[in-house]
């Protein structure tokens, strides 16, 4: 049980890391892709801020679940 504050904290710690290179990745891509189309920057725009929220619900989700787990 002492335990499970330790894990918790390794979990939040490998989601919050996870979710910043996939959002950094996310980025760097898109911004690639509007430096090639130019006419196509308002499309890759929506496309990455749709992804970037995904990637940050599935971030929180993680997070609650550590927390749960941590409480139990």
């Amino acid at each position: 049980m002492e335990y499970a504050y330790l894990a918790a904290g390794f979990g939040a710690a490998l989601t919050i890391i996870g979710g910043a290179f996939g959002i950094g990745k996310l980025a760097s891509a898109a911004m690639e892709a509007s430096g090639r189309q130019p006419e196509a920057a308002g499309e890759i725009r929506t496309s990455m801020i749709i992804a970037a929220a995904l990637i940050e619900g599935i971030s929180l989700f993680s997070l609650v679940i550590c927390i749960l787990l941590a409480l139990k």
